[in-house]
């Protein structure tokens, strides 16, 4: 029973979740939806996940987009894993609507807990508080998979309903204004050209500029340009020099790069 793993990351939660659950299921392949684009997306499997962060409690732009792009099979089984820092709140039901107006079933969502690597609000907490977050993630993409090799139906998993109304607001109020986000970034003195933040962005959004990045103001607040500059020298508002960066710590730089700077497939199982 084929599976095709669709992921967005910026720090690598959503890639190490997408390559883990690819081991438990065996003979699973990943994709990057960065490098989908916009043509219909198509799949072969019997079953298709979508792996991705949630962004401002709903979903970010490039996965939106590809959900749009998904070719119509309403036979396929389609489940999704929604990567947060401990509320998903609404992501879900959103994600299902979204499907619904396409004609597409979400057999199934699941919210996973991992280290928040949003910076602007503080750094990513204790380590011993990661290992375990992790390891509790770990436990649960177990669990996914058994539902899903057995093609389970199942109600997508949510917040409170406190938390739905008031986080749904939030992120209904917020969306419009997320791409021009990113003129809060600044870079200090140690930045020295390496040009990772231009080749890690997912969206493309950083172009250098007399020797210095700029970025081009259709920003996805993914935050893998701060997270991954090897000399800390990007910063957003006036906290960030103070806080600790965060990447997946069993996630490389030439992992991310990988699949931001081609269009890779990565099979697991053996396949």
């Amino acid at each position: 029973m084929k599976t095709d793993l669709f992921f967005y990351t910026g720090t690598g939660n959503s890639l190490w979740t997408a390559r883990t659950l690819a081991d438990e299921l065996g003979g699973a392949r990943i994709y990057p939806i960065s490098r989908t684009g916009s043509d219909p997306v198509r799949s072969g499997a019997e079953a298709v996940g979508i792996i991705f962060p949630v962004h401002i409690w709903g979903l970010p732009r490039k996965v939106i987009a590809f959900i749009n792009a998904l070719a119509v099979d309403p036979d396929r089984y389609y489940f999704a894993i929604a990567v947060n820092a401990g509320q998903v709140a609404a992501t879900l039901l959103q994600m299902r609507k979204l499907m619904n107006d396409k004609g597409l079933l979400l057999s199934a969502g699941f919210e996973l807990a991992m280290p928040s690597n949003y910076i602007p609000w503080g750094g990513p907490g204790p380590e011993a508080k990661r290992r375990q977050q992790i390891s509790a993630a770990r436990e649960k993409i177990g669990r996914i998979a058994v539902m899903v090799a057995r093609r389970e139906q199942r109600p997508v998993e949510k917040g409170p309903l406190w938390q739905n109304v008031l986080f749904s607001w939030l992120n209904k109020l917020s969306f419009p204004y997320v791409p021009a986000m990113d003129k809060s970034f600044w870079v200090d003195e140690k930045c020295n050209t390496c040009n990772i933040c231009t080749n890690i962005c997912p969206c493309g959004n950083i172009k250098m500029k007399t020797d210095r990045p700029a970025w081009l103001h259709h920003c996805e607040q993914c935050l893998a340009c701060i997270q991954w500059c090897p000399q800390e020298a990007i910063q957003f508002g006036k906290k960030t020099p103070n806080y600790e960066r965060y990447h997946h710590p069993d996630v490389k730089l030439k992992d991310i790069l990988a699949f931001t700077a081609t269009n890779g497939i990565e099979k697991s199982g053996g396949e």
